[in-house]
């Protein structure tokens, strides 16, 4: 998680009286970018019997952590709508154990992808470096290249030292 992120993130625990080291606990697991880890550090927190789980910033680790419990109180953060993937029943109404916070990335990079278009007209292929584990992601802007008429062109991300950093709280 970016350091600002972090530092609001402990800010926020600390307008509600939860202060680390004092009367909280903040267990952070790392992934590294390798999201076959998740399930284990998910269960491993699991065992621990944590008040709660906060995952970030990725789909796969919110259904890690979803997989791992249907009774602890997991808190997600992912741009993909979470009812695509079964994370939650509704946006309003998410049910279960779990909510959270997301983006609809989809949504928006279907909408780039027709913004780009209407930038370069003349473009019949249109290159998209996507994280491959985020299949709903791609299908939208698929379908927004299907509409427009553009070959769209898949590359999967290659995990580097900026993106590896794959929370469990």
């Amino acid at each position: 998680m970016p350091p600002a992120a972090l530092a609001a993130f402990h800010q926020s625990l600390a307008e509600y009286g939860y202060v680390e080291g004092r009367n909280v606990a903040i267990l952070d697991r790392l992934a590294e970018g390798e999201y076959d880890r998740l399930p284990a550090l998910a269960a491993e927190l699991v065992r621990q019997n944590v008040a709660v789980l906060v995952t970030t910033p990725t789909t796969p680790a919110a259904l890690a952590a979803q997989a791992a419990t249907r009774t602890i109180p997991i808190v997600f953060i992912i741009g993909t709508n979470p009812v695509e993937y079964g994370l939650v029943g509704s946006l309003a109404r998410p049910g279960g154990n779990i909510t959270g916070v997301t983006g609809l990335v989809a949504e928006v990079n279907a909408k780039r992808l027709d913004l780009l278009h209407e930038l370069a007209h003349n473009a019949s292929l249109i290159a998209l470096i996507a994280n491959p584990l985020n299949s709903a992601e791609i299908r939208e802007v698929e379908r927004a290249a299907a509409v427009i008429g553009v070959r769209l062109l898949i590359k999967p991300l290659q995990p580097s030292s900026r993106n590896r950093q794959v929370h469990f709280w």
